[in-house]
């Protein structure tokens, strides 16, 4: 039997997805290589001002952003075996996993293509002092011969092995995390529209969440048609599997499950999602399973919820310190303080990214910095008594610019 829309309104993010094709993409090459040079330029930036003669990357992450090479990414997160090398000149040197070096050919931010060396513990078993030695001798070979007499490297994520093995080569190691996460923080305007896309996939998603949250369907399957409609139209992966209904929704942090949604129960998601072109879509809704009407608890969570979502996104904008944001920013109540989120706001770009603020409650006084122009921020709430039946999660996406935040997602909130 078909979905009843309680909000006909939401269909429109299908336009087309649904039972039908997929989205198709209207971004121009032009606008993906522009990316790429801006992403690339960000990152050799970062190196030279930190005095570094290169940026080695294990973070496949860090390596889409300065080489929009991808390769397998969630199994080289437990699996090193695709590794980067960015020089203070730019020349930047792709260490491919056995029998890809072609994933790394025919991009322009790439000049070298070269076979990884693996020598982690899957790989070399217990041979892993033996196994990195000619890798570590490659690394220091590339920066003696691209660096001059500079020896600061700067590493992403390294295990052990490695990090001695460059030391005794006399390479200083230098928190690269830093270098990278600082490059990525503030977006170049093909970036955005990149990004926009991205959230484009999502909404159709959420949209197919929307139609299928009925009674009689498990969490899990209400959660597969976000990841559906992500991978049908060019996306990568999903980072978490947050979406619960009903009581499950309180605490927060529990992942989806085989448990049976009924009519009324409220359900919440938080998308998390790596879509096309390597983009992260970070949204969150909350509405009653069957599209009934809330009912009188619900609604008080979800009005406060907006209310914290408002006010904190309203004071967004270029050189606001974190220390004023702080001060300034929606006070949680005593009484849903026990369910309050991690976080106030986060970076975001192709994963969520610094900078991220705790909120008012655990607040570090010793952190500095502030909002920057071009940054794109996630502003988050989460609105729940501790021993109450059920909480309200909220999220959205925004760009800051001179004028304040712009959000770039527009999937309407509920009625209440």
């Amino acid at each position: 039997m078909a979905a009843i829309f309680k909000d006909p309104r939401k269909r429109e993010y299908l336009n087309g997805a649904g039972a039908g094709r997929p989205l198709k993409s209207p971004i121009a090459p032009e606008t993906v290589r522009g990316a790429r040079a801006y992403r690339k330029r960000r990152i050799v930036d970062q190196i030279v001002a930190h005095d570094c003669a290169a940026l080695l990357m294990f973070d496949p992450v860090n390596i889409r952003y300065a080489l929009d090479v991808s390769n397998m990414q969630v199994w080289m997160l437990h699996n090193a075996s695709h590794y980067a090398l960015v020089c203070a000149d730019g020349h930047a040197v792709d260490f491919e996993y056995f029998g890809s070096l072609h994933a790394g050919q025919n991009l322009e931010t790439i000049n070298d293509v070269r076979p990884a060396r693996a020598w982690y513990y899957f790989a070399a078993g217990p041979r892993v002092l033996e196994a990195v030695e000619p890798w570590a001798d490659e690394i220091v070979d590339i920066v003696r011969e691209r660096g001059g007499q500079n020896r600061r490297l700067a590493v992403d994520k390294l295990e052990p092995a490695g990090v001695d093995a460059l030391r005794r080569r006399g390479i200083t190691i230098v928190g690269g995390q830093q270098l990278a996460e600082t490059a990525r923080g503030v977006k170049g305007s093909e970036e955005v529209e990149l990004m926009k896309w991205t959230i484009r996939v999502c909404e159709a998603g959420m949209a197919r969440i929307y139609e299928n949250s009925l009674p009689g369907k498990t969490e899990n399957e209400i959660w597969a048609e976000l990841h559906y409609e992500n991978i049908r139209c060019g996306g990568e992966w999903i980072e978490t599997r947050l979406l619960t209904a009903g009581r499950r929704t309180n605490p927060w942090f529990q992942e989806c499950s085989d448990h049976v949604c009924e009519t009324g129960d409220l359900l919440a998601f938080d998308t998390d999602m790596i879509g096309p072109y390597g983009y992260c879509a970070d949204l969150s809704r909350s509405w009653p399973i069957g599209h009934v009407r809330m009912n009188e608890e619900q609604e008080t969570l979800y009005r406060a919820a907006r209310d914290q979502i408002d006010h904190n996104l309203s004071l967004l904008r270029p050189g606001l310190t974190f220390a004023e944001f702080n001060e300034k920013c929606w006070k949680i109540p005593e009484r849903y303080r026990a369910r309050r989120y991690s976080s106030a706001f986060h970076g975001v770009g192709m994963a969520d990214e610094w900078p991220a603020l705790k909120t008012h409650v655990d607040a570090d006084p010793q952190t500095t910095g502030m909002i920057e122009e071009n940054m794109v921020i996630c502003v988050e709430a989460l609105i729940g008594e501790e021993h109450g039946r059920e909480c309200v999660k909220l999220e959205t996406q925004a760009l800051i610019t001179a004028g304040g935040a712009q959000r770039l997602d527009s999937f309407r909130w509920e009625e209440v």
